[in-house]
């Protein structure tokens, strides 16, 4: 009889029966109950199965080529390995890639005409190809999202910027449109062949990165000159060098159906003052009456430029006209102070969720007497508002459906606030980081009913070690529920905090110890040779500088077997004897992706190559 591999060799593990054996018996069982069950287990379940035996590579195969929705988002696939998975898939219906590897060669395995949601995330090196591919094939399309990942000069960029007409000249029933381009400058989509094709059944349109005066072609004031999606769309989100009243007035007068409006700014300088966004604009706002959910930010990239024309009076006449929202984020009013900001809490009596930020005027009045409010508002998200303190936290405790609760940046937020909503039933999110916490707080959140999955302590300077005992060692629930912990930039955090962790938090998928002076290398090696029950899915150690510069031996096989993405940051990487490289490392575990950038968890917010694609 010819000998298999065992049940456990695709992925690393072992089994007690022989490979023989256990293919064997594979072997009998009906092929379609096979491909049910492997279909079932996802797609890394899937390979791994198929890496077993003939039967289960066989019904893998199968599997694949029935499912109808496939997120490869996580790590960068070849063009062999995405031409492998979706070769023979006529069902497909909603796709999620990341493209940092890919090119035109998956250009054919991407544009399959039973296509309803595609997103193509950190596109680098495709051409025109797939522009017209997708034009020409996907006539289905009902949602596309597109990350260009291209500097500004490149011969992508150029031939992006007159190629992304084709899609709409193909895709008559689009719905939903989401077009990044994060690293370019202001101008690169070439509307004026774009405008006059886009199909007027677009519901929800997200554009990144545009100039005011080209978003105010799309919105022309003049009923004569309405774009075809004037009538249609529902939900705007623009990213923009700035925000003016001429531009929200064009927007509001052009969309009569609008349920949704975001827009950020990020100024190159700082802003002319009679140009800038005032009372006027948020005015104009106002008439939206079926507004639900409105996002207004200014960012702080190239300067830390605030709306200064807007005081309380211009969020108080925004207030009164859209009583409707349920979702409001705010970012840049330095001039707006707590009788504005509590005038959209108690106006709004349908809110769930409110998030200010860079708010230098508001303070613990703002979320006093909360009254209905209390009992809807699902997420409170206060960041970097310097006169918040933990009598906020206090006022929040009888929001008893409260999910997400945010005090990031909120240096005042002590121990007194964390007693007072760590027995909210509902939370599942609370970030710290930069708080005035100690210890004592982390006792008190350890010894509670809260659900909490995600924790940021980043930044929380004076907790230790025994702080993190008494968090994950508690009679409370959070040794149970949490998945996603961030302990970077805490200078008294060491190994042993991390062995807690390991131990008492088995769960575990994401881990951020950034900027930690006290993590070694036999720190990384105890994370881990104990991570083998549920491993870590996402750890990052940028700016760690006491690891040696050969750490990268500890993520070789078989440790950290379940890892996916790992951020190294400024780390210096250096070959020394056996050590492998980072191109070694990725040849043996395809499925991971090392990030050298620094990002944040995940790069979710950056649009590069990471190092996979750079080690090819």
């Amino acid at each position: 009889m010819e000998k298999r591999p065992r049940a456990g060799d695709g992925d690393g593990g072992g089994g007690e029966a022989s490979g023989s054996v256990g293919g064997g018996l594979v072997d009998t069982l009906p092929e379609a109950l096979l491909v049910e069950v492997v279909g079932r287990v996802g797609l890394e379940g899937a390979c791994s199965a198929a890496a077993s035996c003939r039967a289960l590579r066989s019904a893998a195969g199968a599997a694949l080529s029935s499912v109808t929705s496939l997120d490869l988002s996580e790590f960068p696939p070849t063009n062999a390995i995405l031409n492998r998975i979706l070769a023979g898939n006529d069902t497909l219906r909603s796709l999620t890639v990341n493209c940092s590897l890919l090119d035109d060669s998956a250009v054919a395995a991407i544009a399959k005409g039973s296509l309803h949601e595609l997103s193509l995330l950190k596109c680098s090196s495709f051409s025109a190809f797939l522009f017209v591919a997708i034009g020409g094939r996907c006539t289905n399309l009902r949602s596309i999202t597109l990350e260009m990942a291209i500097s500004e000069g490149s011969e992508s960029f150029a031939i992006c910027r007159n190629s992304i007409a084709h899609i709409f000249k193909g895709c008559d029933y689009l719905e939903n449109v989401s077009l990044k381009f994060p690293l370019l400058a202001p101008g690169f989509i070439d509307f004026d062949s774009l405008v006059p094709v886009i199909p007027g059944t677009i519901k929800v349109l997200l554009l990144q990165y545009v100039t005011n005066w080209q978003a105010k072609i799309l919105f022309p004031v003049s009923p004569s000159l309405k774009t075809p999606f004037s009538d249609s769309l529902e939900s705007l989100s623009l990213v923009l060098d700035i925000i003016t009243d001429e531009l929200i007035t064009f927007i509001t007068t052009s969309l009569s159906n609008l349920l949704e409006l975001c827009l950020e700014d990020n100024p190159g300088s700082e802003t002319d003052l009679h140009n800038d966004l005032s009372n006027i604009g948020l005015q104009a706002i106002g008439i939206c009456k079926n507004l639900t959910h409105l996002s207004l930010t200014r960012g702080k990239q190239n300067c830390s430029s605030t709306f200064r024309r807007v005081n309380d009076f211009g969020i108080l006449m925004l207030a009164e006209g859209c009583k409707k929202l349920q979702t409001i984020r705010l970012g840049g009013f330095s001039k707006v102070r707590d009788a504005g900001y509590a005038a959209l809490l108690h106006s709004c009596k349908d809110l769930k969720k409110f998030e200010v930020s860079t708010a230098s005027c508001l303070s613990d009045l703002t979320c006093l007497d909360l009254d209905e409010t209390a009992t809807k508002i699902t997420e409170v998200r206060l960041v970097c508002c310097g006169l918040v303190t933990s009598e906020t936290a206090i006022s929040l405790s009888s929001c008893t459906n409260l999910e997400v609760l945010d005090f990031s940046g909120c240096r005042s937020i002590a121990d007194s606030g964390l007693s007072s909503i760590c027995h909210l039933s509902k939370l599942t999110l609370l970030d710290l980081a930069g708080s005035d916490i100690t210890d004592a707080g982390l006792s008190a959140i350890g010894h509670g009913s809260c659900p909490i999955s995600s924790l940021c302590l980043r930044g929380c300077r004076r907790i230790t070690n025994n702080g993190i005992g008494s968090l994950l060692c508690g009679s409370g629930t959070i040794n149970k529920t949490l998945v996603m912990l961030d302990i970077g930039n805490v200078p008294r955090i060491s190994g042993r905090a991390v062995s807690l962790i390991a131990k008492h938090c088995e769960q575990i998928y994401s881990l951020c110890l950034r900027n930690n002076l006290l993590f070694t290398d036999q720190c990384l090696e105890i994370l881990g040779s104990v991570q083998h029950k549920n491993p870590l899915r996402m750890l990052d150690l940028s700016y760690c500088s006491r690891l040696s510069r050969s750490f990268l031996r500890q993520f070789d096989l078989p440790l950290f077997r379940g890892l996916r993405w790992l951020g190294v940051g400024k780390n210096v990487l250096e070959r020394r004897g056996n050590t492998p490289t980072v191109a070694e490392i990725l040849e043996r575990r395809p499925g991971l992706t090392i990030c050298a950038n620094a990002c944040e968890m995940g790069c979710r917010n950056q649009c590069h190559r990471d190092v996979r694609a750079q080690a090819q």
